[in-house]
């Protein structure tokens, strides 16, 4: 792994060229092969932050 922290990714519906709003930044990161990789769906941003609270909730323990 390059980092050793966890990585949420949230693929984003803009942007520019053949992103298909979002589906292309989404299936690029679910074809990743990294460890520590939380990713959700497109434009998800709660869900990246609900998911960033429960990994902090269960580091302090």
């Amino acid at each position: 792994a390059l980092v050793d922290i966890l990585v949420i990714g949230v693929p984003v519906s803009s942007g520019y060229g053949l992103g298909k709003k979002g589906i292309g930044a989404l299936t690029t990161m679910l074809q990743s092969c990294s460890p520590g990789l939380v990713v959700v769906n497109i434009d998800n941003g709660f869900g990246a932050g609900a998911s960033a609270a429960l990994i902090a909730n269960k580091a302090e323990e």
